[in-house]
């Protein structure tokens, strides 16, 4: 076990991460896609995911899979998780920004947990720039098949479990929080306790936590970046599946828009969403959906709780608008400049 022990200060610098890694959703996809039977949260979920990804799997992607093979015994290095950026570009430039010494932890950790290690990898680990690029070129190109046509959903996924979390916050304290992470995580006096292969304590000194929930993620992960002090440890745990169902997730980004919306959020919650493209009151939402004022204002609420929709009162009426994430998932894509403006102007109903 790993007991993670904290200060005052440390528990006033506990953060939540905006969005998921790219780079980290990357990397430990792989390990998920070799397994038959992953022992992740959503495994059911992932098959059809599974299938998909190995069938256009190309031969050149396959070193891939060495890097990060299957099985809990193995290890994944840490250069390729801890980062905690919005884009794969930005997190692939701190990976090789990473000073020797944290190549040479990982490469050292990796000897100790696989009998037998491919020898470009102990390449990579050393510095050759040849397997560098290649790595690279190939994690992009990984990336853009097996995680890049979900990434909406996965943003939308993550954005419920961290509106959910500050709730919890707000009703039980941090406290509360850390006891509720993942039911093999637990917390008291002050120590944090995760599943880890070695007994060992971990002092914050003050440096505090990043909790980062990952959807490809099957274990709670601990990141400890001795190079770059002034930078928070890093907890990635698996994000609450339940919120929003993996299989429901994947099955939205193999689909037409539509169809993904409805398959991830349901029929009328989806009509919903749609209907709010253009800013307006409940009265108006039912309208567009052809349902009552009450169910609208349900499900609006929903959405809301998901970080996909706005709701602002003005005067005696309030108005239901897209956030970025909630454009982004109808859209597939990043929302465009205008989008703030758009959503201070619309129509608003009476006050519910």
């Amino acid at each position: 076990m790993l007991r993670i022990h904290f200060t005052a200060e440390d528990l006033i610098r506990l953060r939540f991460a905006e969005a998921p890694d790219p780079l980290a959703e990357t990397i430990l996809s792989l390990p998920l896609l070799q397994a038959e039977r992953p022992d992740h949260p959503s495994s059911a979920g992932l098959s059809g995911w599974r299938e998909c990804t190995r069938r256009a799997l190309r031969p050149e992607m396959r070193l891939l899979l060495d890097l990060a093979p299957a099985g809990l015994g193995e290890y994944i290095p840490e250069a390729f998780t801890h980062a905690a950026t919005p884009s794969l570009a930005d997190s692939l430039d701190h990976t090789w920004s990473l000073p020797t010494g944290q190549w040479s932890a990982d490469w050292h950790a990796t000897r100790l947990l696989r009998p037998r290690v491919p020898k470009w990898i102990h390449e990579l680990h050393h510095g050759d720039r040849g397997w560098a690029a290649l790595v690279r070129r190939q994690l992009h190109s990984y990336h853009a098949l097996a995680v890049a046509p979900y990434w909406a959903q996965l943003l939308a996924s993550a954005q419920a479990e961290r509106t959910q979390r500050a709730k919890t916050t707000l009703d039980t304290g941090v406290e509360g929080l850390l006891h509720t992470l993942h039911p093999e995580i637990s917390w008291a006096a002050g120590v944090l306790t995760v599943p880890c292969a070695q007994d060992t304590d971990l002092e914050l000194r003050g440096r505090g936590l990043l909790l980062v929930p990952t959807f490809f993620c099957s274990r709670p992960l601990v990141l400890v970046d001795n190079a770059e002090p002034e930078r928070p440890f890093v907890l990635r745990y698996p994000l609450m599946h339940s919120l929003i169902d993996a299989a429901a997730v994947m099955t939205a980004g193999t689909t037409a828009a539509g169809q993904g919306l409805t398959a991830l959020l349901g029929t009328t919650r989806a009509r919903t969403l749609e209907a709010a493209r253009s800013p307006a009151g409940t009265a108006e939402l039912a309208r567009r959906t052809g349902t009552s004022a009450a169910t609208a204002s349900h499900h609006a609420s929903v959405l809301r709780a998901a970080g996909l929709l706005t709701t602002r009162r003005e005067g005696p009426g309030v108005r239901h608008a897209l956030t970025p994430l909630g454009h982004a998932l109808l859209h597939g894509g990043s929302p465009p400049s205008g989008l703030t403006e758009q959503a201070t102007s619309g129509a608003t109903d009476p006050a519910e």
